[in-house]
């Protein structure tokens, strides 16, 4: 196997994070700046954020309109970030250039020592409407961002998925054209 940076190597999507670490000002700007210095099309930075952390409006807004499935952990995540794009016609790349900021931020988080999940699974017109997102404005993913906590707080369903064994295709099914990588 290729040698992976660090970052990447430890990256993982957790269901279980610390129910009371919270997420100073700085480190919240330092998300955000990582996801504003993302590579987007023609620099357009199609992309803008909604930031809720534990116990504040924004914050209880994003959880409620998550599916029931996704409450049941992503509550004791110490932040919500909203990550929506810019729907526009002349913008006709907006969703890949988001998902370059949300991956920036992700980065980012790792090399905090913070992990990040992403969610898809979200009432879209029930998050719209609760934080009063704008018309031109898409919603697309919820990140939940935060320290890691201990597996043994989840229900056993999601314990179980939680200390399973991190698995993923092998490189040569995600090719196209099976070029042999050496």
């Amino acid at each position: 196997m290729s040698e992976l940076h660090p970052l990447l190597a430890t990256r993982w999507s957790p269901l279980a994070f610390d129910p009371v670490a919270e997420l100073s000002d700085d480190v919240v700007g330092s998300l955000l700046e990582a996801a504003r210095w993302a590579p987007s099309t023609a620099n357009s930075q199609p992309w803008r954020f909604a930031v809720g952390r534990r116990d504040d409006e924004m914050y209880k807004r994003t959880l409620e309109n998550l599916s029931a499935e996704c409450q049941r952990w992503a509550g004791n995540a110490s932040a919500l970030i909203v990550a929506a794009r810019l729907d526009r016609v002349m913008l006709p790349r907006a969703a890949y250039d988001l998902g370059q900021a949300v991956a920036h931020l992700t980065v980012q988080a790792t090399a905090l020592r913070l992990h990040v999940h992403q969610i898809v699974d979200f009432d879209f017109d029930g998050l719209r409407a609760d934080l009063d997102i704008a018309d031109d404005l898409h919603p697309t993913v919820v990140v939940a961002v935060g320290r890691l906590g201990d597996p043994a707080i989840l229900p056993p369903d999601l314990r179980a998925w939680e200390t399973a064994l991190r698995t993923r295709v092998p490189v040569t099914e995600l090719l196209v054209n099976r070029v042999s990588i050496t």
